[in-house]
């Protein structure tokens, strides 16, 4: 009775785990199975629209099909957590920087493997300062997903090293265009990590459209919502505006009654570790 007990645990305890991907892939099989005694070209329905769904699923980056991600955070506290993307960068972090500690907001930075080779001492001065961060890929290659899953493995085990010189390990990787596969979780579970992205961004596409980014980000905010942008500065955008769009976020929502919360607050979950004491934040 004991050990059916046991491979009933293991069974369920396996079935729990599976993806959405693995399931409705398991469950198109079965149907089509099933359909082949009725009709042949019907059969073929349910593969094809399995196909159809995996192919849009990687840009809905809000859904968990491949693999658990977080896109928002506790809706009971009545806070928001602020992410920015694809720096550091010279012209803009810095600055970003005391924005920031004039508002006295913390927030997590998703930055790229080449730029912290690149500047060093700017990840320096944000981890001083009391920001986490997290991993967004060493090249930030958008075709990324559609790599072989070494290549997968590779831009995000070379970034955990070059941020392991600094003394922390991030725990929060964040795809590049917030877009997954099914090579991910595998990857994340072998590094010890797991995926996040957003629940509200502005559609800067990485700060190219920077016009009216508080407007877009202070109409739809919700408590909660964890906000995409970005500190890369890819056109020699004017760094003064995108500053001015940030600052008037942080008082829109502080009169909003919103309070910017760091992520793992948030979200109940370590954005990262700092590895010469353990503490995790």
């Amino acid at each position: 009775m004991g050990t059916f007990n046991s491979v009933k645990n293991i069974i369920s305890n396996k079935y729990l785990s599976m993806t959405p991907f693995q399931i409705s892939g398991i469950g198109a099989i079965l149907l089509s199975i099933l359909l082949l005694f009725v009709n042949i070209i019907l059969a073929l329905v349910p593969l094809i629209l399995f196909v159809l769904l995996c192919a849009a699923s990687p840009f809905m980056t809000k859904s968990g099909f491949f693999l658990p991600v977080i896109s928002r955070g506790d809706r009971n506290k009545n806070a928001v957590s602020l992410t920015f993307d694809d720096g550091p960068h010279p012209d803009v972090t810095p600055a970003l920087l005391r924005l920031l500690a004039k508002y006295s907001a913390k927030a997590t930075f998703f930055v790229t493997g080449e730029n912290t080779k690149l500047y060093p001492d700017i990840i320096k001065k944000i981890i001083a300062e009391g920001h986490t961060i997290g991993n967004h890929s060493y090249k930030h290659d958008p075709l990324l997903m559609l790599r072989r899953k070494k290549n997968l493995y590779n831009e995000i085990k070379f970034t955990q090293n070059v941020l392991n010189k600094f003394g922390i390990t991030p725990m929060a990787f964040r795809p590049p265009a917030g877009i997954t596969n099914p090579r991910l979780r595998p990857v994340l579970q072998e590094l010890g990590m797991y995926c996040i992205n957003w629940s509200l961004r502005a559609l800067d596409t990485g700060n190219r459209k920077i016009n009216g980014l508080a407007k877009k980000i202070l109409k739809k905010v919700k408590t909660g919502d964890i906000i995409l942008l970005h500190d890369s500065n890819p056109n020699g955008i004017d760094t003064g505006l995108l500053l001015n769009e940030i600052e008037q976020v942080l008082i829109g929502l502080k009169k909003s009654g919103l309070l910017v919360k760091p992520l793992s607050e948030l979200t109940g979950k370590d954005v990262m570790k700092k590895r010469n004491t353990g503490q995790k934040k």
